[in-house]
């Protein structure tokens, strides 16, 4: 069964540009990523104004390990958005890359002192997520003579084994020991699991109560963050309906059908759950009347939702020959691609990614005979478990060396998460495409 991905207008030019072949051989025959900074812009101004439409302050912050590339990060250099990091690599490339410090979140479990140091220093909003890192901050601060910025991280509720975030019971004497330290506590944040907007709006709302708390003992308190998971989706409603309900072993090669995958349809998706949970009601209030009369900014740090759609992934094929037949699955053939799976990051959580990759065709039609035929794709290295799908998936007619594997809408969570030089193969370059030329992330294309 086919699972056609949904690829935006610049997606579909770009690969079906004659020039996309020229790219495959000008970066030397390996895999590539594509990336669109337009796309990316596009979605971080609908964001912002799915606040506007209500009247709530905020700002968006791009969750950088979403992806690497530097091109998304000077779209963040404007008000209301920023960029979201977790060491001092993604604080140094957000800093070059034109965000001011008081345009940048720092995240993330246990933090270094120099990842401490150099955000106060910059005047960063960091998250703090325990006690030793609160109190590491103030020595930080009292040596430097700095009132960093900070939010609370406080564990959810619906988490309680999380190794995130402050105990909610024990958050009251967080905030009072703040008003004896060298911190300016600015509000509360949280990170939510699942991608539903009811949980997000209703934990919000928790927030808005604390901060009005805080401010009764002089703390700001004039913010929260609700973290990610701003739903994506990667195809059709009824395509991933059909898809889902008749999925079966004998569609992957061996048999290996993965007990779990991310939802690649879902909705609400990007602005409009954004939307949906700023108006979400507790107590029949919504949360952006709550956030308006308590004079509280929303912050939230989307990653994969700022580039939907911005960048799809290359894979030049290498071979491509039949499968023995194993099993319940029907007879079908192994393609190997230049590249390795770990370019598709799905793969090393145990899943797959199953959007329909894209055969383009090198131009050889000589023998070619028409299709579908049904191929698993194979990495290039020598493990047996280096595969880019084990789903058999239709293809128009039978790869040869020299076409081109396309996956579509890869640049959040796919295309760098876990890549890496085994084999002593270079990392995949990324080349931005403008619609009119091609470059490097970074540089130009020659």
């Amino acid at each position: 069964m086919t699972l056609p991905a949904v690829e935006r207008d610049w997606a579909r030019a770009a690969r079906d540009s004659s020039a996309l072949l020229d790219v495959a051989r000008a970066v030397g025959g390996g895999p590539f990523h594509v990336i669109h900074p337009p796309t990316f812009a596009e979605n971080l101004n609908r964001l912002m104004a799915a606040l506007d439409a209500e009247n709530v302050n905020g700002t968006i912050y791009y969750g950088k390990k979403a992806n690497k590339a530097a091109a998304w990060v000077s779209e963040c250099a404007r008000p209301a958005a920023g960029v979201d990091v977790a060491s001092v690599p993604e604080l140094v490339a957000a800093l070059a890359g034109g965000v001011r410090g008081v345009d940048i979140g720092v995240t993330g479990a246990a933090k270094s002192d120099d990842l401490l140091w150099l955000s106060a220093r910059h005047d960063c909003l960091i998250a703090l997520d325990e006690y030793t890192e609160l109190y590491r901050l103030n020595d930080i601060a009292e040596r430097g003579d700095l009132s960093p910025r900070v939010l609370l991280r406080i564990r959810p509720p619906s988490a309680p084994a999380s190794r995130f975030g402050f105990d909610p019971a024990s958050v009251g004497d967080v905030v009072a020991k703040c008003v004896d330290l060298r911190v300016n506590l600015c509000g509360f944040s949280f990170h939510l699991d699942g991608y539903e907007p009811g949980p997000r709006a209703a934990l919000a709302a928790e927030l808005i109560n604390r901060c009005l708390h805080a401010r009764t003992l002089g703390h700001r308190a004039d913010r929260i963050s609700i973290g990610g998971g701003i739903a994506c989706a990667y195809v059709e409603e009824s395509d991933w309906v059909s898809f889902d309900e008749a999925r079966t072993d004998s569609w992957f090669h061996g048999g290996r059908n993965p007990e779990r995958t991310y939802p690649y349809f879902q909705a609400p998706t990007g602005a409009n759950m954004v939307t949906r949970i700023l108006r979400h009601e507790t107590s029949g209030i919504p949360l952006a009347a709550r956030l308006r009369d308590a004079a509280v900014a929303l912050l939230i740090e989307p990653g994969r939702a700022l580039v939907d759609g911005a960048g799809f992934s290359v894979f030049p094929v290498l071979g491509c020959k039949d499968s023995p037949t194993v099993g319940t699955t029907p007879a079908h053939l192994i393609t190997t691609v230049a590249g390795l799976s770990m370019s598709m990051s799905e793969q090393w959580k145990g899943s797959e990614f199953l959007p329909d990759p894209i055969l383009v065709t090198s131009g050889d039609t000589n023998g070619r005979a028409d299709g579908p035929v049904y191929t698993a794709i194979g990495g290039s290295s020598c493990m047996e478990y280096d595969v880019l799908t084990w789903r058999t998936v239709p293809m128009p007619t039978r790869p040869r060396y020299g076409d081109l594997l396309i996956y579509s809408n890869t640049a959040g969570y796919q295309m760098d998460k876990n890549e890496s030089e085994f084999h002593q193969l270079p990392l995949p370059p990324k080349i931005v495409w403008t619609g009119t030329s091609w470059h490097f992330d970074g540089g130009s294309l020659r």
